[in-house]
């Protein structure tokens, strides 16, 4: 079958590589339909991420049919149309217990990572029963590859974990895939304002079709000043970090009113300065998260019922021999204009 294979930083093919083959009874194979390509596929192939070695098949997102179950699967036949999710989980763990399936003993965020991912023509999936999801007959698969990472990701890492409530002040910094994603699963719980930041216009002017209530464009190095006008130096209730740099974290901090969150969803590849001179007196929340799809099952009901639809955040469309292609555009968004891709396996 073909693939794309990390080469080491900067450098990935298409190409020819075993089809995966069972290891363990729990496991599935799958026939990848589609997929997509991450921000953290970037940061892979900057060499932020160095626990991704030579000759690994990239992706942890995607739909696919199953072709394949081990006997110890109990919930997928061959034939099942499956939903991927970026966290693999054994269920039975002392991490699985307590629903953190980001840091399962066997699992975690593998796919992509330590075995073989997604942006293949197959993809084996261990433990099946707790790391795939059916697809209903009448679900948009496109749609349902957003499930597998960014929805959950900003649900999770920054609405829950930023505790956004009715009535609250949202800052969003990144108006990036996942930042969009925070934003839709946000207006959840009706907050009074979101703001979104970003040096890109066309992101903010998607932001706002997407319902931000206002944006501020940070490219001139003013967005602090901007947000604290913007609530009459009181600063936002809930300020969540959507990109993984530190001049985004910087925000944050400096716009985090008394008492509010600061909910982290950015990949961090460079330490950051932490604020405590000014912090340590301000009753602020500080969380970080690797995402636990512990609400893959809500979403996916949410977009089944239509009160959802990440399929909003798909811009570009290529087979999935193109994925070469893919990556230049999705690693040029800003100049593509590019949100999210889809790749089809025809």
């Amino acid at each position: 079958m073909k693939a794309l294979v990390y080469h080491g930083p900067g450098k990935r093919a298409w190409e020819e590589v075993p089809k995966p083959a069972m290891k363990a009874e729990t496991d599935a194979i799958v026939k990848i339909t589609k997929t997509t390509i991450c921000g953290t596929d970037l940061h892979i192939m900057k060499g932020d991420v160095p626990t991704v070695t030579k000759g690994r098949v990239l992706g942890h997102e995607g739909v696919g049919v199953v072709v394949e179950a081990g006997k110890a699967v109990s919930n997928f036949r061959s034939g099942d149309r499956v939903l991927i999710s970026c966290i693999t989980s054994c269920g039975k763990c002392e991490a699985c217990k307590k629903g953190m399936y980001s840091h399962c003993e066997q699992g975690g965020w593998i796919l992509g990572h330590t075995i073989d991912g997604t942006q293949a023509e197959y993809v084996r999936i261990p433990f099946a029963d707790t790391s795939l999801y059916r697809i209903p007959d009448n679900a948009d698969a496109e749609a349902l590859v957003m499930l597998s990472d960014i929805f959950p990701t900003g649900f999770e890492c920054g609405v829950l974990n930023g505790q956004v409530k009715p009535g609250d002040t949202v800052a969003i910094v990144g108006a990036g895939p996942i930042g969009l994603a925070t934003l839709l699963t946000a207006q959840f719980y009706a907050p009074a304002e979101i703001i979104m930041i970003d040096v890109d216009e066309n992101r903010l002017a998607v932001s706002k079709k997407f319902g931000a209530t206002k944006t501020v464009n940070s490219s001139d190095g003013k967005a602090v000043e901007k947000v604290m006008a913007l609530t009459k130096n009181k600063g936002v209730d809930a300020a969540i970090e959507a990109v993984g740099i530190p001049a985004t974290f910087d925000i944050c901090q400096a716009i985090v009113a008394a008492g509010g969150h600061i909910a982290n969803v950015g990949v961090h590849g460079k330490s950051v300065e932490l604020r405590l001179e000014k912090l340590w007196a301000h009753n602020i929340t500080l969380t970080t998260r690797l995402v636990d799809t512990v609400t893959t099952p809500l979403l996916l009901k949410t977009v089944v019922a239509g009160r959802l639809q990440p399929e909003q955040l798909i811009t570009h469309r290529f087979k999935l021999g193109e994925i070469m292609q893919a990556y230049d555009t999705f690693g040029n968004a800003a100049q593509e204009r590019a949100l999210k891709v889809i790749l089809t396996n025809e």
